[in-house]
C-alpha cells in the first residue's frame, strides 16, 4: 500500500507496510490529495529572474478541499484575500527592491479563482513597505499590480506601513502582519485536516509563483478601511506559501 506524508505542506507518496492503520496513514483518508502537484522550487529560475523572493497567499474560502466542499462554498464565501510579496533580491523597472515587502488585499463579487464566475470584479487595498523610498514604493504598486493582474485593476487606496512577513517553506510555516491592517499566520497541513478523502489542490494560487504549497490558516484578519467590509476567518485549509520568480 501508500502512504502520504505531509511535509512543510507538501503531500508526497511512499511506499508503507500493509499493516498502517487509519489513524497513522493519510492515505486512507485523503486518496487524492497529490493529484494536483504544482511547480517545485527550481534555483535555475530564480537565478534567471530579475526579481525574486517569497510568496504568501490566504482566502476565506478553503483551496485545499474536495469537490463536495468548494461546491457548498462557491459564491458564499471566498470573495477575499491577501497576498503579499517579500522581495529577497532584484529589481522592477530599474529601481532596486532588495529586502521590500507589499501586501494586496483584494475583495471581489464572486468565489476568487471560481472558472465558472461570469465576471469578477474586484477591489483592493494596498499596502507597501514603510521602508521604502518613494521611488521604490511606486515601483512596489508596479510591481504588486503586474503580478495580480485582473484582480489589482481597481486599487481604491495605497497605504504605507511596517511589514513583518516570514516564510518557512520547508515547514509550512508563514506569518504577516501589515501595521494595523491584516494579520496572516500558517502551519503546515497534516492528516487531521482531512475532512473528505477527496482533497486535492482545488483552487490554485491566484498569481504567477515559481514554487507553491498549501497551508492551513491559523490567523487571517482584515480590519483596514476601502472595500466596504472588514474580516476574520481562521481555521481554514486556505493558505497557499511559497516562492515567486519573475
Amino acid at each position: 500500500m501508500r502512504r502520504l506524508l505531509m511535509t512543510g505542506g507538501l503531500v508526497i507518496l511512499t511506499a508503507v507496510a500493509a499493516s498502517a492503520s487509519p489513524e497513522t496513514d493519510p492515505s486512507s483518508h485523503c486518496p487524492h490529495a497529490a493529484a494536483a502537484a504544482l511547480p517545485t522550487f527550481d534555483p535555475e529560475k530564480i537565478g534567471l529572474a530579475r526579481i525574486h523572493g517569497d510568496y504568501l497567499e490566504v482566502r476565506t474560502a478553503d483551496v485545499w478541499t474536495g469537490p463536495c466542499f468548494a461546491n457548498g462554498e462557491v459564491n458564499l464565501t471566498g470573495h477575499e484575500a491577501v497576498l503579499a510579496w517579500h522581495v529577497r533580491g532584484g529589481e522592477w523597472q530599474g529601481v532596486g527592491l532588495d529586502d521590500m515587502q507589499v501586501v494586496a488585499v483584494i475583495r471581489a463579487n464572486a468565489t476568487l479563482g471560481d472558472p465558472h464566475a461570469r465576471s469578477l470584479e474586484a477591489r483592493s487595498v494596498l499596502v507597501v513597505d514603510n521602508r521604502a523610498t518613494s521611488e521604490q514604493s511606486e515601483a512596489l504598486v508596479s510591481f504588486a499590480r503586474a503580478m495580480g493582474g485582473e484582480l489589482l485593476d481597481q486599487v481604491v487606496s495605497v497605504k504605507r506601513a511596517p511589514i513583518e512577513m516570514e516564510v518557512l517553506r520547508e515547514t509550512g510555516q508563514a506569518s504577516l502582519k501589515a501595521g494595523d491592517f491584516t494579520e496572516l499566520k500558517t502551519r503546515a497541513l497534516s492528516h487531521r485536516d482531512v475532512h473528505c478523502g477527496n482533497e486535492s489542490q482545488y483552487y490554485p494560487p491566484l498569481t504567477d509563483v515559481a514554487e507553491a504549497r498549501p497551508a492551513f490558516t491559523l490567523a487571517h484578519r482584515f480590519s483596514g478601511e476601502g472595500l466596504g467590509s472588514t474580516w476574520s476567518v481562521p481555521d481554514k485549509r486556505s493558505a497557499y506559501i511559497g516562492t515567486f520568480a519573475h
